[in-house]
């Protein structure tokens, strides 16, 4: 049987944070999953300079044989309605506000990086308690796997949010399809999106929007929305916008499903006796843009904080600040807005929305600041002075 301190399921980014994390504490740690990196990912694939500096990563570094697009301009608009353009060329002093990434590259730098042993190609078929250790049943030559805490970041289906019974059927996931896709000479010819400028459009009823990026010569192409329903229909009829739109003149590739849940939304329990979850697997992508790379890093790197905090003792009172600290990183959710949402019926707000989409400052200072680029929000390790003293201990 091998041992570890630490087993984190799931080796995204917030798997490999936290790992990263971890990598001076003095604590074996390993991470499992179930594809062999380098693998695909889908996902939009735009990281902010935030990200960049949470991970103290040298943009210089990473560009180096890898995708890295820079981000300048954005197209925004509503499904069948006209389109503004956002340029922050001057404003940011020449500087991208984001940038375009490939998750197959990304992850695989983060993992490769992390410190961690990593498990790859293994599936995890069962857990169970014995003692004070998890046992892990994951199929591998050397039998089983134990260890002291269990970190979950396997995504929304992440097999630890489901054994330790987080996972629940009630839950309201948001739900996209997307596909990325390298263009041939034809297909570049015929897209107009250009690649310093991501697009993004709402859907006419405002439970959700599509997206048009460019990364050199690949494409993404996806539709997210918080209502399941007609998820193929609406992902056709944007399809259909942009070519209308000359956006792009060719068909592409079928899409690829996944889901999400929103910080705020999720019920799930993500802190409990020699057990964490992190990332899209405690449902914490962000409320306004559902992007989740930023906030699965940074809950990756405050779940390392916690478990190096509990100095050993994994209860669920001594993993306690890991709660408290993603609810001063992220806020408290503001129940408010999704009363609103409940009360105020459909039409107004879809035309109220609209209305505001079509200015350009509620474009650029509320929907792309304050929603997509966090713009005002410092980096995490400058941000917030935490102690690192455990929930009981004396002081």
């Amino acid at each position: 049987m091998q041992s570890y301190d630490v087993l984190i399921v799931g080796g995204g980014p917030s798997g490999s944070s936290c790992a990263w994390k971890l990598r001076h504490s003095g604590l074996k740690v390993a991470i499992l999953d179930k594809q062999i990196f380098p693998r695909d990912k889908v996902c939009g694939g735009w990281i902010t300079p935030g990200v960049m500096a949470d991970l103290e990563i040298d943009p210089a570094d990473y560009a180096s044989g890898r995708v890295f697009q820079p981000i300048t301009r954005f197209r925004t608009g509503c499904i069948g309605g006209p389109a503004i353009e956002t340029d922050y060329t001057q404003t940011n002093h020449g500087e991208a506000v984001s940038y375009g990434i490939r998750r197959r590259e990304f992850d695989h730098y983060l993992v490769q990086r992390c410190g961690a042993t990593l498990l790859q190609g293994v599936n995890l078929e069962s857990i169970r308690r014995s003692g004070d250790r998890w046992v892990v049943n994951a199929g591998i030559v050397n039998g089983e796997i134990a260890a002291r805490l269990l970190v979950g970041a396997g995504g929304h289906f992440c097999p630890v949010a489901k054994f330790t019974g987080a996972l629940t059927a009630r839950e309201s996931a948001v739900v996209a399809q997307e596909i990325e896709f390298e263009m041939n000479a034809e297909q570049r010819a015929g897209c107009l999106v250009e690649q310093q400028e991501p697009e993004l459009y709402f859907c006419s009823d405002m439970k959700g929007y599509g997206w048009c990026f460019r990364k050199a010569d690949v494409l993404n192409i996806g539709l997210g929305r918080a209502d399941p329903v007609h998820l193929s229909r609406h992902f056709t009829e944007f399809l259909q916008f942009l070519k209308s739109e000359r956006r792009i003149s060719f068909d592409v590739p079928a899409p690829h499903g996944h889901a999400y849940l929103l910080y705020g939304t999720s019920k799930r329990e993500f802190v409990g006796d020699g057990v964490l979850l992190i990332g899209d697997a405690a449902g914490l992508a962000y409320a306004q843009s559902g992007e989740g790379i930023r906030p699965a890093i940074e809950s990756g790197l405050l779940a390392g904080e916690a478990i190096v905090a509990a100095q050993g003792d994994y209860s669920r009172n001594h993993l306690a600040g890991y709660r408290t600290w993603l609810a001063e990183r992220l806020g408290r959710p503001r129940q408010w807005t999704m009363l609103a949402g409940r009360f105020l019926p459909a039409p107004w707000i879809g035309a109220m929305a609209r209305r505001l989409l079509g200015t350009r400052w509620f474009t650029r200072h509320v929907v792309l600041n304050r929603w997509f680029l966090h713009r005002g929000e410092a980096p995490l390790r400058s941000s917030m002075a935490r102690s690192v003293t455990p929930v009981g201990a004396h002081v």
